[in-house]
Order: C-alpha cells, then structure tokens, then sequence
C-alpha cells in the first residue's frame, strides 16, 4: 500500500481508481468491506449468502466506479448498490422458492459468549436466530431502513440520502419495522409455549 494512502479522501481514491492505480480499489475495499457486510449480513440473514453478495457489490462498484459522482458520500454510494444487489439475492432467492429448490433462511452463526453457561448459550443464539428471520422476512421498505439506521448506525438523515426517501418517510418506517419485529417476536413466542 503507498505511503499515506489511508489518508486521502474516498473521492481522491475513487479518481486514482479510475486512473488505473489499483492500490485505491484495495483501500476503498478496506475501508468499506466490514460496514457493507454488516449492512448485507442484517438484510439477507446469512453469513455465506452475505459473502457472496458483499463481493458482487464490490465487483459491481468498482465496475461502475467512473459514476461515482466524488461531491457525494462513498458509503451512501455503496450502501445503495450493496441493498440493490441485496434485492436482486431476494428476488433470485424466491424464484428458487418458487420452483422449490432453495432451501429456507439458515439462521445466524452461533455468536454466544464463550463465558456464557451452555443453556445460555443455547437460549441467545436461539433468541438471536429467531430475531435475523423476523428481520429477513420484514417487507423490502421497512427492512431497509432499520437496517442502515440499527445496525449499520446510520442517522435517520443518512438513511434517507441513500434510500432516496424522506426523513419522515424513514422514521415511519423505522417505527413500522420495530412494530412488525415485535408483533412476529411475540408471535413466535407464543407458538414456542404452546408447542
């Protein structure tokens, strides 16, 4: 990596980009790699699946580089190619459905504290893979917003620049997610102790 690299601006590195200087798709890659994953992770619900759409966003991204628009955030910009490329998974994933070859949302790696008791563990990772299918099963429109506000940490003005909605239209939808989240929480809750 050249000396200083770090510190030039994602549109400078976009430009040396498209100028051929390779160093800069490294950099941009490593600056964007782990948000992008945690933005595709919380949409999809698979950490597999994640991996192999985070490397079409960056492929597509860096094919598309010389669109870049520089006065603009670079993460809006991959943000919003990284959710398209999300819905094209979705869409391909329901054709599978539909002709009966995908096999259903896996659920989450197993993220329990190792200090944490055996049962505990077992309970948290339970929680946590029936809290990834509620969010994957959330309509397109309200899962996107929670997503980059929650998990990618985004505010509500951000969310919306890349979503190209209005802030209003993203908190109502934020609040909409969070009611659905609860109601099929609850729901699975519900069938568990009767079960």
């Amino acid at each position: 990596m050249s000396p200083g690299l770090g510190e030039i601006a994602d549109s400078e590195l976009a430009r040396l980009a498209i100028g051929g200087h390779q160093q800069s798709y490294g950099e941009l890659l490593r600056r964007y790699r782990d948000p992008v994953y945690r933005l595709v992770r919380s949409h999809v619900g698979d950490s597999d699946e994640a991996l192999d759409v985070v490397q079409e966003t960056f492929v597509a991204a860096f094919a598309a580089i010389g669109r870049y628009d520089g006065s603009r955030s670079f993460r809006h910009w991959i943000n919003r190619i990284a959710l398209n490329k999300c819905r094209d998974w979705g869409r391909r994933r329901k054709v599978r459905q539909f002709f009966g070859f995908a096999l259903p949302l896996s659920a989450a790696d197993k993220v329990a504290a190792d200090a944490a008791s055996g049962e505990t563990a077992i309970d948290d990772t339970r929680a946590l893979r029936r809290t990834v299918q509620a969010l994957a099963q959330l309509p397109v429109g309200l899962k996107e917003p929670l997503i980059l506000t929650a998990v990618d940490g985004l505010s509500q003005a951000e969310a919306a620049a890349v979503l190209g909605i209005s802030e209003k239209a993203v908190e109502v939808r934020i609040y909409r997610a969070r009611n659905a989240l609860a109601t099929s929480l609850a729901a699975q809750g519900a069938t568990k102790s009767q079960a």
